[in-house]
């Protein structure tokens, strides 16, 4: 078994398809699924199974994985601090819902970490995009929110895909306006109050359910929607159309600075926003320093 197997093994888990990973590895595909079936029969075990969707981990597979990674990440240590010239390229990926918090973190471990090469992934994405980047190992943590509504569903697709979700806190519905919107001076806001006002929302895809909405209260009909990709356009349609959209109401004034506003909302409602992991996969020391962070984030954000 070499580095060079536990390095293609573990492009392969991350693209879920093998024409793909050769094709980032820089090397023929008949070389590497070579290389990986060598290291195979090896080991011993079946780490991928090829259907006609691509590439499947098994479940002793999963556990290989676990291991492979560890290795991997010790290795960039030792040669980051015994080999001389080398600037490890290390790799770290994160899948969240559009929440400024996890950007701050993802910031912060990048400065912990300074190295002249990486590659560091960010994906705000639809929901369930995050479910299946964590389960195909694509992204090491997913950051989203479970509440009453969604959480019995959420959970059994956590269960079905080998994920653990992990509460990091608990925050009471807020709305996102402009600082210059007509209900801006209001304390508490209603959804009665909201109601002359466009709904901002964060499109889901194919998955378009309520129970996969990043926005708690998301069943409710409201006569005007609007639905947009990223958070830089929602928050340029809350100044520009006095739009808004419900949320934690934590926000990062440093990376977002004073336009946008959180107010309260009356509802009976909590947010739990949380991670979620793939199950018995061991933490690198990125994925332990984000998770920090962020604690530290939304601990802040709450206050």
């Amino acid at each position: 078994m070499t580095l060079k197997q536990l390095r293609y093994v573990l492009k392969v888990a991350e693209t879920g398809n093998m024409t793909e990973a050769a094709a980032r590895l820089f090397i023929a595909q008949p070389s590497l699924t070579h290389a990986i079936s060598e290291l195979e029969k090896e080991m011993g075990i079946t780490i991928f199974v090829r259907t006609n969707r691509g590439i499947t981990v098994t479940k002793e597979g999963e556990e290989f994985l676990g291991y492979a990674r560890n290795i991997m990440e010790q290795t960039s240590i030792l040669e980051e601090k015994y080999k001389s010239g080398h600037h490890g390229n290390t790799r770290f990926c994160v899948s969240c819902q559009h929440y400024s918090f996890a950007v701050s973190a993802f910031v912060d471990v990048i400065k912990l970490f300074p190295a002249d090469e990486y590659d560091f992934i960010l994906r705000e994405t639809e929901t369930y995009e995050i479910i299946e980047d964590v389960s195909r190992l694509k992204s090491e943590v997913g950051v989203l929110f479970l509440s009453k509504r969604n959480q019995d569903v959420m959970q059994k697709v956590f269960r079905k895909n080998d994920l653990v979700f992990t509460e990091l806190m608990r925050a009471t519905p807020h709305v996102f306006i402009s600082n210059t919107h007509p209900l801006k001076d209001k304390g508490v806001l209603t959804l009665e109050d909201l109601e002359p006002y466009p709904y901002l929302s964060y499109e889901q895809g194919e998955n378009n359910s309520f129970y996969f909405s990043e926005e708690i209260l998301s069943s409710l009909e409201r006569r005007r929607n609007i639905q947009v990709r990223d958070r830089a356009t929602l928050f340029n349609l809350a100044i520009g159309l006095d739009g808004y959209t419900v949320c934690s109401g934590i926000i990062d004034r440093k990376l977002n600075g004073s336009n946008i506003i959180a107010k309260p909302l009356k509802a009976d409602e909590v947010m739990r926003i949380g991670i979620i992991r793939r199950k018995n996969y061991p933490t690198t020391r990125y994925g332990s320093a984000f998770i920090s962070f962020l604690k530290k984030h939304v601990q802040e954000g709450a206050e």
